[in-house]
């Protein structure tokens, strides 16, 4: 569809297991030595284990491709859901065993046995190679477990590899399963790519197809792929192979990250963190490239002083009370007239004091400031008059009982009072 568009020769990300793009890292190099030494070397049980799409399968036909110039006959089991007879047919069918042999399982057993004996004394090497082992009941690996017996002095009549997901191995650690689990002789496990790995990956397979990786994705859209794949061979191929069909769309060449973020959208994948750069849905140029977002808009506000801390003014303290009071004069028996009092005589102040002296503000005084408790009018004296010096200005008090003058006598004051309460 696409191949002429990018230069290619055939499609590069196809699904289907194909030793021809088998890309090889250091892990899969050792799980395919593995897989060949426990085939060619007769060592019983070889357990290769790994995520899903890591590669497996494609593993199991490149090994079963190399066996191909060697005396060997491999049975590749691709499909393990068989119940036990169905699993016997399966095998004498693909052995070479008579149709008779196929109507008991003791027919079975003993022509299979009979078969490899003469296959091993020919120089010919006979194998088992189950794929999708996670999903093999657990009356089937009992079943390889006896397959197992099958032996020759040192050496096994039918070396068996089991190919299955991580899953595999938490079954074989139950206790049902716990002998099968003894009886491997070789284990591999396949982890998922790097990203220098997954790069590697795209441009090896576009080179075999007969392209150029540059020509087809950006550098930064194979960054995405790698990250939105999680390093599994089979998304990475699911999302360039779908890129490509899109970029073959829209007349992109190369193919920028906006749209395999398009296609891990709609393929559920992890977004990349690279969409910052590639705005998706943003306009894209006929060429496809991408437009770069406008640059942040900064405003630059200039520094506003605080205000000035508000002084408020406390008011001067007002000057000490000056409180003058004039006792009253005992009272006479009645019928007794009494003269008035005299005037006080006037208070000599120096001239020089009075000339300087301010007159001194008067304010009123009620019994309650002073703490006392106010007697009843009959207790009250007759006269009690409280009268400012003859050299300050009296002013109207507020009280018409009580006149007092500044700075007052607090103290005296207090105690007439305290003597009118006894009364």
């Amino acid at each position: 569809m696409y191949e002429s568009y990018f230069g290619l020769r055939v499609r590069p990300f196809d699904l289907t297991p194909d030793p021809r793009f088998l890309f090889m890292t250091a892990g899969h190099r050792e799980a395919l030595s593995t897989i060949e030494y426990g085939i060619a070397g007769r060592k019983g049980l070889t357990l290769l284990v790994g995520p899903a799409g890591t590669g497996k399968t494609t593993l199991v036909h490149a090994a079963l491709e190399r066996q191909k110039g060697v005396e060997a006959a491999a049975i590749y089991l691709s499909n393990p859901t068989l119940t036990r007879e169905e699993f016997f047919q399966f095998l004498a069918f693909e052995v070479g065993l008579a149709d008779a042999a196929e109507k008991s399982k003791t027919l079975i057993l003993r022509e299979l046995r009979a078969t490899l004996l003469e296959r091993h004394k020919a120089g010919r090497l006979t194998a088992l190679l189950v794929d999708e082992a996670q999903a093999m009941p657990d009356e089937l690996l009992q079943e390889l477990r006896m397959l197992e017996n099958l032996e020759v002095g040192n050496e096994k009549l039918l070396p068996v590899v089991l190919v299955g997901q991580v899953e595999l191995v938490d079954r074989l650690r139950q206790p049902a399963l716990m002998a099968l689990k003894q009886r491997v002789a070789l284990r591999s496990t396949l982890a998922p790519l790097t990203a220098q790995e997954a790069a590697a990956y795209i441009a090896e397979r576009i080179r075999i197809a007969g392209g150029d990786v540059a020509k087809i994705f950006t550098p930064e859209a194979v960054a995405a792929i790698g990250e939105s794949s999680g390093g599994i061979p089979r998304n990475i191929s699911v999302i360039c192979d779908n890129a490509m069909v899109s970029g073959f769309a829209l007349d992109e060449q190369p193919i920028a990250v906006a749209t395999i973020v398009e296609v891990c959208r709609d393929f559920d994948f992890p977004l990349p963190r690279l969409t910052a750069t590639a705005r998706v849905g943003s306009a894209q140029s006929t060429a496809g490239a991408v437009a770069a977002p406008p640059p942040p808009r900064v405003v630059v506000q200039a520094a506003v002083a605080p205000p000035a801390p508000r002084v408020v003014p406390q008011a001067a303290a007002p000057p000490p009370l000056r409180v003058v009071a004039h006792a009253a004069a005992p009272s006479s028996p009645r019928g007794v007239a009494q003269a008035a009092p005299a005037a006080p005589a006037p208070r000599s102040v120096p001239a020089r004091a009075r000339a300087t002296a301010q007159p001194e503000p008067y304010v009123s005084l009620s019994p309650s400031i002073l703490g006392l408790q106010m007697p009843s009018a009959s207790h009250l004296p007759k006269k009690l008059v409280v009268e400012p010096t003859p050299e300050e200005a009296p002013v109207p008090a507020r009280s018409s009982l009580f006149r007092f003058s500044l700075p007052a006598r607090v103290r005296g004051l207090r105690s007439l009072f305290v003597r009118m309460a006894s009364r």
